[in-house]
Order: C-alpha cells, then sequence, then structure tokens
C-alpha cells in the first residue's frame, strides 16, 4: 500500500508543478504570465551545473533532500578545486579558502579589501558546510519549506557563480 501512496503523491506533486493546471486553477492571479511558466529554478536563476537529480528531487517534494545533494555538489567541487584530501566539511572549507595560505584563491589577495572578501567567502563556505549540509546529513525530517528550499539552492548556486567569476572553475 505504501508504494501506492508514493506513487500517488509522485503523480499529484507533478501535476500540481504543472504551470497550465497552475495556471487553471489560479485564475485570478496577479502575477506575470510569463512567471506562471517558468520553473523556480528558474525564477530563482539555480546553477545550471547542478546535477539534474537536485531538480527532480525538488520537483519529487523532497527539498531537504535536494539541498544536501546540492551542498555536497558544492563540497566536491571545492575538494577537486582545492586539491585537499582527507578533510570534508567545515575543516576543509576553512583550509580551501584560508588568507593566509589559499587553495582556491577569489582573488589576487594583495589588497586589505581582497584579503577580507577571501576572508568572508571562507566564513559562508564554511558556514554553509556546518549549518547547511551537515544538518541534512545526520537528522532525519530537517523539513525545509519550499520557499526554505529555494533559498539554500540559490545559496549553493551563489557559491558555485563565485568560483567561477574566480576563474577557478
Amino acid at each position: 500500500m505504501s508504494i501506492s501512496l508514493d506513487r500517488f503523491e509522485r503523480i499529484v506533486r507533478a501535476i500540481s508543478a504543472d504551470p497550465l493546471i497552475r495556471k487553471i486553477s489560479e485564475p485570478d492571479s496577479e502575477q506575470d504570465e510569463t512567471a506562471v511558466d517558468l520553473h523556480p529554478f528558474e525564477t530563482r536563476n539555480i546553477h545550471p551545473d547542478l546535477p539534474s537529480k537536485i531538480r527532480s528531487l525538488f520537483d519529487d517534494g523532497y527539498g531537504e533532500q535536494a539541498v544536501f545533494e546540492a551542498f555536497k555538489f558544492v563540497e566536491k567541487e571545492v575538494k577537486r578545486l582545492s586539491k585537499l584530501r582527507g578533510k570534508t566539511g567545515y575543516a576543509l572549507m576553512m583550509d580551501a579558502f584560508n588568507e593566509a595560505n589559499a587553495k582556491i584563491r577569489l582573488n589576487a589577495l594583495v589588497t586589505e579589501s581582497e584579503i577580507d572578501e577571501q576572508r568572508g567567502y571562507k566564513s559562508i563556505f564554511a558556514g554553509a558546510a556546518a549549518g547547511i549540509r551537515n544538518p541534512r546529513g545526520h537528522e532525519i525530517d530537517i523539513g525545509d519549506t519550499p520557499d526554505e528550499a529555494l533559498d539554500y539552492l540559490a545559496l549553493a548556486s551563489l557559491l558555485l557563480r563565485r568560483l567561477d567569476a574566480a576563474g577557478v572553475r
């Protein structure tokens, strides 16, 4: 019976995510018609390099798992780019972006402002690993709403875009 319930849930989620169904069910919506036709990943400009599995998880109602997978992807990218072995999560980020001996340089690290920027992004990457990725890897049922999941996915996208902008990816 649980298989049937799971299948029913997937069907309902897929139907309710369909833009045409949403348009019909919300005829008085004041939203721009073009916005209704866009997937939330497009309206939030989620980074296209995130694996397609993340979008599928989100679409199927597994937002917190999508967030977990997105931050695992960010971590794997940092590990690959930094060539640091034996470190994960917070420790990996602190070492990879350490302004005194950066394995991943986000800028030239010459001016005080550039050093501050490196230090700030080190904290953002490390904080995301500790505060977003880790709880979803160790706890059960975090309970992210779809909007919260999109916010976290937008942060993962920002981190990837910062690596792109630095020319290290």
